[in-house]
């Protein structure tokens, strides 16, 4: 499973085992220069296990890792200093904050004024330069995680490695931070990976998707691609496609699932042929009224839980069991409670559907 464009890093049959138990396990990636590419899976699926052979600090049973087509463990420090990493937790060491931004340049032997210069440009970047004198111990998470970042950006690396920089701190901080970076990741086009669980946060950055599950490399694709056309199951209910009904394509375009018919513009399976018929939640659209285009089903609201900005209303369409997001202003409107009917409506497009073996 490769991406198109240049390779910066490749992975080739890579295996890393811990106990004799295999952990993660890819026959071939191409990680493309300049973009973000963005590692998603469950806990557990082998993210930071990948990364940790990235940073050569994780041994692989076998297997070849190569940047720019030379292999990364023929010289392990040269490679380490074309590369930059941040973690969950910012591991800053007992000393100021511009001490802690100057660190991988000193290793590097950079001279002391420059030193101070990418310093203070990296520390004004993410908005923290008047942080520049304070002792690490004396910031907030949110704060620790710029200076962390801006000490990753400092080195000026090809290579950004990323565990879950993001996912320790409060919503508004954590915000404000995405954005920053976005911002940043775009002027400078380091190759980056991401390793991340968050679906808004694989989509916004991403450029490119690699989805891990059980050690094993399922899907890649752009992150809108890999969330809204899912290769099997499993990768389905990880990226949150509430609707999976099985069923069986019954003509040309129309499958049906739960005694309901549903056409689809995705790619036909054979006429008769099992099939997951998938449909994301938000996709759904409900109304009062019987009318549109697309499929139409009628419906009767069978459960109602508020999440956030939308109301989750469990629906029975005869058989068939539908989850519908819906943005909280459209369920006011609508005036619905449990036990009301109402139209779902999903267009052809919005319908997922994956071929099944017998």
């Amino acid at each position: 499973m490769n991406a198109s464009g240049d390779a910066h890093l490749a992975i080739r049959d890579l295996v890393v085992q811990r106990g004799g138990v295999t952990v993660l396990e890819i026959d071939s990636l191409d990680i493309p220069r300049g973009l973000v590419t963005v590692m998603i899976g469950p806990n557990g699926s082998g993210k930071s296990t990948l990364l940790g052979a990235l940073q050569l600090v994780l041994h692989p049973t076998r297997g070849s890792l190569t940047l720019d087509g030379e292999p990364m463990d023929a010289d392990p420090v040269g490679t380490r200093r074309r590369m930059a990493a941040a973690f969950q937790e910012p591991l800053l060491l007992s000393m100021s904050v511009r001490s802690n931004v100057e660190l991988p340049l000193r290793l590097r032997g950079v001279e002391r004024r420059r030193r101070r210069e990418l310093a203070e440009h990296w520390l004004e970047r993410f908005g923290i330069a008047s942080l520049a004198r304070r002792h690490a111990r004396q910031l907030s998470g949110g704060e620790a995680q710029r200076v962390s970042l801006a000490r990753a950006f400092a080195s000026q690396p090809e290579v950004l490695l990323l565990d879950e920089p993001f996912s320790g701190v409060d919503a508004p901080t954590r915000e404000g931070l995405l954005e920053d970076f976005a911002e940043i990741v775009s002027e400078t086009r380091p190759t980056t990976v991401l390793v991340t669980h968050d679906r808004d946060e694989a989509l916004r950055l991403g450029d490119y998707a690699a989805l891990l599950i059980g050690g094993e490399l399922r899907q890649t694709g752009p992150p809108a691609e890999v969330f809204e056309r899912p290769a099997d199951r499993d990768v389905a209910e990880f990226v949150g496609m509430e609707n999976v009904w099985e069923g069986q394509r019954s003509e040309s375009g129309v499958y049906r699932a739960g005694g309901v018919r549903l056409a689809s513009t995705a790619k036909s399976v054979a006429l008769g042929a099992p099939a997951m018929i998938c449909v994301r939640p938000e996709r759904i659209v409900l109304t009062r009224e019987g009318a549109g285009d697309g499929n139409l089903l009628r419906a009767v609201v069978r459960a109602v839980r508020p999440r956030g900005p939308v109301v989750r209303s469990e629906l029975a369409s005869g058989r068939l069991m539908l989850t519908a997001d819906v943005p909280v202003a459209t369920w006011d409107e609508l005036g619905l409670s449990v036990g009301d009917e109402v139209t779902a409506r999903i267009s052809p497009a919005d319908v997922h559907v994956i071929a099944q073996s017998e």
